[in-house]
């Protein structure tokens, strides 16, 4: 089972998703409470196990996914990323850049495996 690890950070409060192996497979923004930060981990628990995949790598459609959904996309550098969107729109849960899409593709997999059901660590 993952985790959800809280940490202070110099300009408010954070989460990561960890998968059980410890890898950070999601994070949050910058929240400024701990009770935003809190909200924000209950939005990834509900969202993530049923949102859609939009794949943005894919030639450019004219039908976009609802909310909420995962946006797989490919950043500046070249590497794959996706980042979660709740229902209203807002991001959710970012990811670190992979350097293959099924890589990608399964740390999406892992955020809707773990996140329902994992605990709340505060570091």
């Amino acid at each position: 089972m993952g985790k959800f690890v809280v940490r202070k950070v110099p300009t408010g409060v954070k989460f990561d998703l960890k998968a059980t192996n410890g890898e950070v497979i999601a994070t949050s923004e910058v929240y400024t409470s701990d009770t935003a930060c809190s909200t924000g981990i209950e939005s990834v628990r509900k969202n993530a196990p049923k949102a859609a995949l939009e794949d943005q790598t894919k030639r450019k459609s004219t039908e976009k996914i609802k909310n909420p959904k995962f946006e797989l996309y490919k950043d500046i550098a070249g590497q794959f990323r996706f980042r979660l969107r709740a229902k209203n729109g807002e991001t959710i849960a970012v990811s670190e850049g992979y350097k293959a899409k099924a890589s990608c593709k399964n740390g999406i997999e892992s955020v809707r495996k773990n996140a329902p059901a994992s605990p709340i660590i505060l570091a």
